[in-house]
């Protein structure tokens, strides 16, 4: 298996480069820009997988792919969320976002291991087969939240996470320290992308972690009111048909 990283950073791609290792994955070149990356693509072979940041020394990166036709699988590594997108509708495996957690990217590794031939497959060692059949479907649930402050990135871990709401066509972030942040998202994909086991969408305007509820109390019209350790803005209500749901969530 051939891999390439492409990444404007130097020290950021050699500790990339560390964490592959670690990984089995041996990394045969490290290009730098747009116009590096252009010019080596039109003189070699191809790699099976690319490690590519999207902001680079001298442009995004997928100006590389309006001059040049890659096959080859990609996983994103960038500090920007606002281009996944635009990434998905290439041949992208996963999106990462820095800094790169080493779980994520064995996630994002054994991903792009699942779809090579079987010849490849099997030259997997034994514990990286065993994790992929532990179980196959499991999905990789978001961990952390990148938000714009500013000019400046914050990146918010799920623990630190209050409750999500609604509120004027926005979808916010809430978090203990009682603090409110503005994301890109909507409920609906929020409900995707959580763990299940730890969150819960009580109503069409909040969705909850089960660590936050301090207390629950009953409501009127059959519903509940759930009280959170900070959130004071409204009222956190679930709603009548989410009682017994949510019920069986919290056992």
């Amino acid at each position: 298996m051939t891999t390439i990283i492409i990444e404007d950073e130097k020290p950021a791609a050699r500790l990339l480069q560390r964490k592959l290792e670690k990984l089995n994955i041996q990394v045969g070149v490290m290009l730098h820009s747009v116009e590096e990356s252009i010019a080596w693509f039109s003189k070699n072979e191809h790699p099976d997988l690319i490690f590519l940041d999207i902001q680079l020394s001298d442009g995004l990166s997928f100006e590389i792919f309006e001059k040049v036709v890659i096959k080859s699988a990609i996983i994103f590594t960038t500090a920007y969320d606002e281009y996944a997108l635009r990434a998905f509708k290439l041949n992208s495996i996963d999106y990462l976002l820095k800094p790169i957690d080493e779980d994520d990217l064995e996630v994002a590794v054994l991903k792009f291991k699942a779809r090579l031939p079987k010849q490849e497959t099997l030259q997997l060692d034994f514990e990286q087969i065993k994790k992929m059949l532990t179980n196959p479907f499991e999905k990789n649930y978001k961990k952390r939240f990148t938000v714009k402050i500013g000019q400046h990135l914050k990146v918010i871990s799920i623990d630190e996470i209050e409750c999500f709401f609604s509120e004027n066509k926005g979808i916010y972030i809430h978090t203990f320290d009682n603090r409110n942040y503005l994301i890109e998202c909507t409920l609906e994909v929020l409900e995707q992308e959580l763990d299940p086991v730890d969150f819960f969408r009580i109503s069409r305007k909040f969705i909850i972690p089960l660590k936050a509820i301090k207390e629950i109390v009953l409501y009127s019209n059959s519903r509940l009111k759930v009280i959170l350790p900070s959130y004071k803005d409204d009222e956190v209500i679930v709603s009548r048909e989410k009682v017994s749901d949510f019920k069986n969530w919290i056992g």
